[in-house]
């Protein structure tokens, strides 16, 4: 079994920053790819970013590139989002996946999720 554990949330004014972690634990992964994907209230689980194994090749949404950073540290099981210039239209839950098959940007290609970090941007 595999346990991803989100952390870093929270409430921050427009145009500051936060970092979100994952942590995975459990079973031993074979070379995940990661992915960060969010849900406001009412709407679907979108897509945010997603970094391969080796850190090597990242994926962003268009409406976050720029703005946000997806990093990992094998060492540490733990993969990152760095949030800058965060905007009101950012407020969602944050949810950490992993797969070991695809680096994907839909949420069917992930396998394991975490519980989901509350991210509030005020204006």
């Amino acid at each position: 079994q595999v346990q991803l554990v989100e952390s870093g949330g929270g409430l921050v004014q427009a145009g500051g920053s936060l970092r979100l972690s994952c942590a995975a634990s459990g079973r031993t992964f074979s070379r995940p790819a990661m992915g960060w994907f969010r849900q406001a209230p009412g709407k679907g689980r979108d897509f945010v970013a997603a970094i391969s194994w080796s850190g090597g090749v990242t994926y962003y949404a268009g409406s976050v590139k720029g703005r946000f950073t997806i990093s990992r540290d094998n060492a540490k099981n733990t993969v990152y989002l760095q949030m800058n210039s965060l905007k009101p239209e950012d407020t969602a839950v944050y949810y950490c996946a992993a797969n070991e098959a695809v680096l994907g940007t839909n949420a069917a290609d992930y396998d394991y999720w975490g519980q989901g970090a509350q991210v509030t941007v005020s204006s």
